[in-house]
């Protein structure tokens, strides 16, 4: 029973295939390793920066990659090519060792925290920042940088970081249409995007527009479309009839029911109101019948909303 204890003690301590143990060996290796490559960079930044000195650059320094003077750019280029390295792995080593003075480089702090914090404008205050890592944290990573300085994380943790890592990925509008899509068959998701006001005006506003384009299509390419168009002046006019015989038949059978009945004032008002809407309503019927105009002036809209 020991041995099957100390066994699985054994194997929750592996990190990947290797024990705890050796995972600690290959990371002080690695520290090394991480260590003399971060040097490396900065040596080329600092022999790239004695090759071209940073210049005034439209009244003021160079502030980031991409924004060399012509000449800068041919030394650098050239530079890059007679090391093997890439125009952009020098342009940038060279801007990271402009930022960080040898006697403020942080021993222990690979060349990519000191690069993403580099982008901290404040001389005294982008120093300060990589003497001092977050709470909880021995040291910088490369993701607790990019927080500081308000850069997209590689391991989101917070719903923030999330969301905007989900907008990085659907930058694409085809890629954002299926995605959407998707989201929207988890019945939860649905309905929690529908309580969003914005979100759901457009959702409506593409069906209205899908509509208008795909009848738009109909009436362009289909041979059947004139017919189409005066069954359904058919069915509209069938409709607005049985509209009209509606209403004249329940007040036909409401009415009579008054008979020697007093409404109450405020009954009196309401009904008043509302047969007004009633008579604006029928004036309207009346000229889109006669005219084929079916505009609604401003006193028409305000009665029949009620106001």
């Amino acid at each position: 029973m020991s041995q099957s204890g100390t066994e699985s003690t054994s194997e929750s301590e592996k990190v990947g295939s290797v024990s705890r143990q050796r995972y600690e060996q290959i990371v002080a290796e690695l520290r090394d390793v991480v260590e003399q490559q971060s040097q490396g960079q900065f040596l080329i930044g600092d022999r790239a920066l004695e090759i071209e000195p940073m210049r005034p650059h439209g009244g003021r320094h160079e502030a980031a990659p991409g924004q060399e003077l012509f000449t800068v750019r041919e030394s650098l280029f050239r530079l890059a090519e007679d090391i093997g390295l890439s125009y952009n792995t020098v342009e940038r080593q060279r801007w990271t060792a402009s930022r960080w003075p040898r006697e403020k480089r942080q021993p222990g702090v690979s060349f990519t925290v000191h690069r993403i914090l580099a982008s901290i404008a404040d001389d005294e205050e982008r120093f300060a920042a990589i003497a001092d890592p977050p709470p909880g944290r021995p040291c910088w990573t490369p993701d607790e940088a990019n927080r500081r300085v308000g850069q997209r994380v590689a391991k989101p943790v917070t719903p923030q970081e999330k969301i905007t890592a989900v907008h990085t990925l659907v930058r694409d509008e085809e890629v954002a249409a299926k995605v959407t899509t998707d989201m929207l068959h988890r019945p939860e998701v649905a309905f929690r995007a529908m309580s969003d006001d914005t979100a759901r005006h457009m959702v409506n506003h593409a069906q209205a527009e899908r509509g208008r384009q795909a009848r738009e299509d109909f009436e362009d390419t289909s041979p059947v479309a004139p017919a189409v168009r005066q069954v359904e002046r058919t069915v509209e006019f069938l409709d607005l009839v049985t509209a009209c015989h509606a209403f004249v038949a329940a007040a036909g059978r409401i009415v009579p029911g008054l008979r020697d009945r007093q409404l109450g004032e405020d009954e009196q008002v309401l009904v008043h109101e509302r047969v007004a809407r009633v008579r604006a309503t029928c004036d309207w019927i009346e000229t889109a019948v006669d005219t084929g105009r079916v505009d609604v002036d401003a006193e028409l809209a305000r009665l029949l909303r009620g106001e």
